[in-house]
């Protein structure tokens, strides 16, 4: 990535809108300098990630012949996929009664 140096204004500008969302929106401010994944990427990076390292035990423990592995491999990809799936629209109509409208 090649730095780009900004002109005053310019910079002036982007502190500008820097105050305005930090006093309007302080955790979207405080996500976005963390740099860190919240929420939904987080869920999605974090569940796909379990149900990865499960798929991986099960096949590691039906290639060793150890059940105990296998059965932990089932638990944490099952796991994985419904911290996947616990905030997905999916779950939410799945969820509902019949008639009530999807939120």
């Amino acid at each position: 990535m090649i730095p780009v140096s900004l002109s005053e204004e310019e910079r002036r500008s982007l502190e500008e809108l820097e105050r305005e969302l930090a006093s309007t929106d302080p955790g979207l401010a405080s996500e976005l300098k963390s740099g860190r994944p919240r929420g939904a990427a987080a869920r999605t990076i974090l569940g796909s990630l379990a149900v990865l390292s499960g798929f991986v035990m099960v096949i590691a423990g039906i290639i060793t012949q150890l059940v105990v592995l296998g059965v932990v491999g089932f638990l944490l990809a099952s796991a994985g996929a419904y911290w996947l799936l616990a905030g997905s629209s999916l779950r939410r109509r799945i969820g509902r009664h019949d008639g009530e409208p999807a939120p």
